[in-house]
């Protein structure tokens, strides 16, 4: 009998997909966003109580806390000028999960869908019921004004419709040493979105998914026809039929965008099988990623790039 293949403990990261040449002022921003977040997930991730639930937290929040991304401080604005956020995150063991949708006033969506994952009997928390659940955990509540950059104030000032071209919602999935494997997101939704929109981030299936059996997916990209296809959740399923992790990734949006011609149905997706190989595929233009394996950091944010480091030279 074969020897079973070892587990390799690894975080893939991403901030967003879409036309990055719009954005070309900000790039070395997103760059190193991107790198910090890898970072601050792969030190959770290989800490001494290390784990993939920390690690994909870990990565979310310091995306979260940073400004050039589409959550937390930073988000898109709605279109009454309002920030409502989603947060996610599961474990791929026995499939807890926690979500919470259109809540505000917080830095770290991601951070309280961990405590209704933990803390609720509940999978998801929405609007002032999610925001009354922070309240009663202590959650510090902050102002929408704080929260709001001028950039994504500008963006609502030029694009007052519903009209996205780049999908900035951010994800992290990670495997460790005991092959547990966990998937987070975090958004602020699309520029412009009406008050109450909800997309694919906090749905399971949708935003994002993992298996212990057989991987983890975090997608970003056209939260409605991500939200249609279960994408994250069907990539699982190409993944039960055999297909690797990249070849699922494929896969996965080339059906969306095939079933879904109505407008562009686009977007990008990381993937980690169990034993943490790797797939990544986008269908827009760029999208901000990084991984972290056998510390070598791998990063990239324009299709067909990527740029590698030893992370010991560079955290």
């Amino acid at each position: 009998m074969a020897a079973q293949e070892k587990v390799i403990p690894t975080i893939i990261v991403h901030g967003g997909a879409g036309n990055m040449r719009k954005h070309e002022q900000v790039l070395a921003e997103y760059l190193k966003g991107i790198k910090i977040a890898v970072k601050a997930g792969y030190q959770a991730l290989c800490g001494g109580t290390g784990s993939a639930l920390n690690a994909v937290e870990a990565a979310v929040s310091s995306m979260e806390d940073f400004h050039i991304f589409n959550t937390g401080r930073g988000s898109n604005l709605t279109v009454d000028g309002e920030i409502e956020m989603d947060g996610f995150i599961m474990e791929g063991k026995e499939f807890r999960t926690g979500a919470v949708t259109c809540v505000q006033h917080i830095t770290n969506p991601v951070q309280l869908a961990r405590m209704v994952m933990e803390k609720t009997d509940h999978i998801c928390l929405a609007g002032p019921g999610a925001n009354k659940f922070a309240k009663l955990m202590g959650v510090p509540e902050v102002s929408t004004e704080s929260l709001i950059v001028e950039r994504r104030r500008k963006m609502l000032e030029e694009k007052r419709s519903f009209n996205p071209d780049t999908y900035d919602t951010v994800g992290a999935v990670a495997i460790d040493a005991d092959g547990n494997i966990a998937c987070a997101m975090s958004t602020g939704g699309i520029t412009a979105q009406m008050e109450g929109r909800v997309g694919d981030a906090p749905l399971i299936g949708c935003g994002g998914y993992c298996d212990n059996d057989y991987g983890g997916v975090s997608t970003t990209g056209d939260g409605e026809a991500i939200a249609k296809v279960t994408l994250a959740r069907n990539i699982i399923f190409y993944m039960e039929q055999g297909l690797s992790a990249q070849a699922a990734a494929e896969k996965g949006l080339h059906y969306m965008e095939n079933k879904i011609q109505s407008h562009p149905a686009q977007g990008g997706v990381i993937v980690l099988d169990k034993y943490g190989h790797i797939g990544m595929y986008m269908t827009t233009q760029g999208m901000s990623w990084a991984y972290i394996q056998k510390d070598q950091l791998h990063y990239g944010l324009l299709k067909g790039e990527e740029f590698v480091e030893k992370t010991d030279d560079s955290m």
